[in-house]
């Protein structure tokens, strides 16, 4: 349909030509996305050096490590935080408008770093309760950013390189990972030069220096500080135009904050924003309508991004034994507590540069050229072919001279993820929701993810133990192994493929186009 009948502001928006405003708006909604990576990251790098703080044990050959219901909470309790916020807000951002709602996610953010980091007590029971306390709170807030970066950046950019900016929004957190492993590098880096401890199997007591507490506290607080940097610009950010004039009914105020932001008169108009609801009346989420017109949508969504993640978050699974068996990680008992964590943050580091980064910039170059629906297509059909190439021949890959190999194949899987999708689950619901609705179908979109995450980091973990209950990790029932774990794993993204064809192209259409918004404006035009 002609983007002519919309009204002049969303179409000013529509046909801008790329400019300023459109990367402030990048970076103000990709710090937000940066800071979620690293706070959901940096976890990882701080669990091990936990366990041996918290949980030693005299006499044991190996250092402390976090108990199984200890590890799946410190870990697993952002995530479900995440999952709370992403519906909290997302309907929130609907109900006041992104803008306000915007601030609060970024001051919860900043608070529950600092307070993740500063969780007090000595006994193991009281530090553990309220790290996870903190790191809730914190997922919660992490979880509004989601619905509203996306949807502001949907709201503001032009139709021709939407796709590559909301994408680029997301591609941020490949940096907030990378820039968890290089600080984790540089503080271990730093304790280490000045309080030299020597390796557990030396001194197990000795080896972890009284000063290691610091080293977790420090590289969880140190999350609230690219969080801070953006807060005053998120403030100054006006109100997007499509929420203003489609949902708030103000179309001289769109009008006017869109003038500003474009630098040129745009022309007011509030008789056709009241004609257009005159005529439409407006369908709720939960109404026939919404079924009729976006259900199969929402439900495509939600499910592409659901078994996405269910494969995404399970690669914790095989981390530890590829690290080991490349040399990457020594074992623990050779190295002290802050060199573990260095280790581990050059490990992180690595797979990010290698795999995590280009993944998701391919996609940002590429999304507005073969479209959203190719790059899911691609990315979900070589996630399965390699899920399937390691699982079947899984006894070939586990041999010492085949340890290369395994790790290649484990990185293209991750490396389709990214381009694929990773980045396109996050950027389609942002664009085919009417504007009232638009930041909660996200929520609800980006909260059936967090459950397939929630699945994939805790579930599988479970599943893929070794079939010998005696073989098993400690304190974990026995499961069906990893070879079986990863068929699993092919399957559900072979579903995950064919879940994408309910979701429709995006490329190049305006959104009051792809929503059915453009139809009530049609419809009201030629009606006069």
């Amino acid at each position: 349909m002609s983007g002519d009948n919309n009204l002049k502001v969303l179409n000013a928006l529509d046909v801008a030509k790329t400019q300023w405003y459109h990367f402030t708006a990048i970076i103000v909604a990709g710090m937000g996305f940066f800071t979620d990576a690293y706070d959901l990251f940096c976890i990882s790098l701080v669990t091990k050096m936990l366990g041996r703080i918290y949980y030693h044990v005299d006499g044991s050959p190996k250092p402390g490590s976090l108990p199984p219901n200890v590890a799946a909470a410190v870990n697993g309790v952002a995530l479900v935080g995440t999952l709370a916020g992403q519906l909290f807000f997302g309907w929130l951002g609907d109900k006041l408008g992104r803008k306000k709602v915007y601030g609060v996610t970024l001051m919860l953010m900043c608070v529950c770093s600092i307070a993740s980091g500063l969780s007090f007590g000595h006994e193991p029971k009281t530090v553990m309760a309220t790290l996870c306390f903190f790191r809730f709170w914190l997922g919660f807030g992490i979880g509004g950013d989601y619905p509203l970066s996306a949807t502001i950046m949907s709201e503001y950019a032009n139709k021709k390189t939407r796709g590559a900016f909301i994408a680029a929004v997301f591609a941020m957190q490949g940096f907030g990972i990378l820039a968890g492993g290089i600080f984790g590098m540089i503080l271990s880096s730093a304790f280490e030069a000045k309080f030299k401890a020597p390796a557990y199997e030396v001194d197990p007591i000795g080896s972890t220096a009284p000063q290691a507490d610091y080293v977790w506290r420090i590289i969880l607080m140190a999350g609230a500080l690219p969080a801070m940097m953006t807060f005053y610009s998120r403030s100054k950010m006006p109100e997007t135009a499509r929420y203003t004039a489609l949902v708030a009914k103000n179309a001289k105020q769109a009008a006017a904050d869109m003038s500003k932001v474009l630098n040129m008169d745009i022309e007011a108009e509030q008789q056709k924003v009241e004609q257009i609801e005159k005529k439409k009346g407006s369908y709720g989420l939960f109404s026939k309508e919404f079924l009729r017109r976006h259900g199969w949508h929402l439900l495509g969504t939600s499910l592409t991004w659901l078994l996405l993640d269910i494969a995404f978050y399970s690669q914790n699974l095989f981390q530890k034994d590829i690290f080991t068996a490349i040399g990457w990680i020594p074992p623990a008992k050779t190295m002290n507590a802050i060199q573990e964590v260095f280790t581990i943050a050059r490990a992180q580091t690595l797979i990010a540069l290698c795999s995590t980064v280009p993944g998701y910039w391919f996609t940002v170059a590429l999304i507005d050229v073969i479209g959203r629906f190719a790059i899911q297509l691609i990315g979900f059909f070589f996630m399965t072919v390699f899920m399937f190439a390691l699982a079947f021949p899984y006894d070939h890959w586990i041999k010492p001279d085949n340890r290369i190999g395994f790790v290649v194949m484990y990185s293209l899987t991750f490396f389709f993820a990214n381009f694929g999708p990773n980045a396109t689950t996050f950027v389609v619901p942002a664009e085919i929701f009417p504007a009232r609705l638009r930041s909660t179908c996200h929520g609800i979109s980006a909260a059936a993810g967090k459950l397939g995450a929630i699945i994939g980091a805790f579930g599988f973990l479970y599943l893929a133990q070794n079939k010998d209950p005696k073989k098993a990790d400690a304190g974990y029932p026995a499961g069906i192994g990893v070879k079986n774990a990863l068929i699993v794993l092919g399957a559900l993204n072979l579903l995950g493929l064919l879940f994408t064809f309910l979701v429709p192209e995006s490329k190049g259409k305006s959104l009051e186009e792809m929503s059915g918004e453009n139809e009530d404006i049609n419809e009201e035009t030629s009606g006069n």
